[in-house]
């Protein structure tokens, strides 16, 4: 039985791994998969102060209070963000990392530095899509009904975690178990992104042919590779 703490991206909360977190416990494994604070069902909690790093102290806070060793850590797109500063913050509980179509910026920067088009108001709390634009997008590479699904959750992130620079202070330096899984379908955060992370990281590196939420729409392969690192 191995441990799994999964880690949502933005606009999103632990709904978004139910297919694949399902699935990892009918295979017998522990899953955790905790909306971030200020996401979801955590919506109302919203207020200034929300960082990526003090939404990566609360998970780490949960692998403490779970007693949560060895520890396969798996963050997607902003959600990679979160993940290396977890990694970081406790690294002796960590076994090895998975980012799926994942951010993982380097100190300093931000998404707007990698992702076009990601600025926020800098005076805003929260930000998130319009009321009825996910549909369109998840319908591209899922069917009907997953899509009506998702695109029915998803809602505001902490805006801080598009316009403060992420914080690490040796994630980068530290040696990891680590795979990337590039969604070939997925205009951001991009292919030369996620290669830049796989060579730093000597990481193994997979591909699935869908768009940026792999564990709505082809969760069977995500799940797969998840196991297989």
């Amino acid at each position: 039985m191995a441990t799994f703490v999964l880690i949502h991206g933005a606009y999103q909360g632990g709904w978004i791994w139910s297919p694949v977190a399902n699935r990892l416990r009918d295979a017998g494994h522990r899953v955790y998969a905790p909306s971030l604070d200020g996401c979801a069902e955590r919506s109302s909690q919203v207020r200034p102060g929300i960082t990526t790093e003090t939404q990566a102290d609360e998970i780490a806070e949960l692998m403490r209070y779970e007693d949560l060793d060895n520890v396969v850590l798996v963050g997607t797109s902003s959600g990679g963000m979160v993940l290396c500063r977890v990694a970081e913050v406790a690294r002796e509980r960590v076994q090895r990392i998975v980012f799926a179509d994942a951010l993982a910026l380097y100190h300093g920067e931000t998404i707007r530095d990698i992702v076009q088009g990601a600025v926020v108001d800098p005076d805003a709390v929260s930000t998130g899509p319009a009321p009825g634009s996910m549909l369109e997008s998840l319908s591209a590479s899922m069917d009907a009904e997953m899509a009506q699904w998702g695109a029915d959750r998803f809602g505001q992130h902490p805006a801080a975690a598009f316009n403060r620079p992420v914080e690490l202070d040796s994630f980068w330096e530290q040696p990891w178990d680590a795979c990337v899984i590039w969604c070939r379908e997925a205009p951001n955060p991009g292919e030369a992104h996620q290669r830049r992370c796989a060579e730093h990281l000597s990481a193994r590196w997979h591909e699935l042919d869908t768009g940026h939420y792999p564990m709505l729409s082809t969760s069977d392969e995500l799940t797969k590779l998840i196991l297989e690192g």
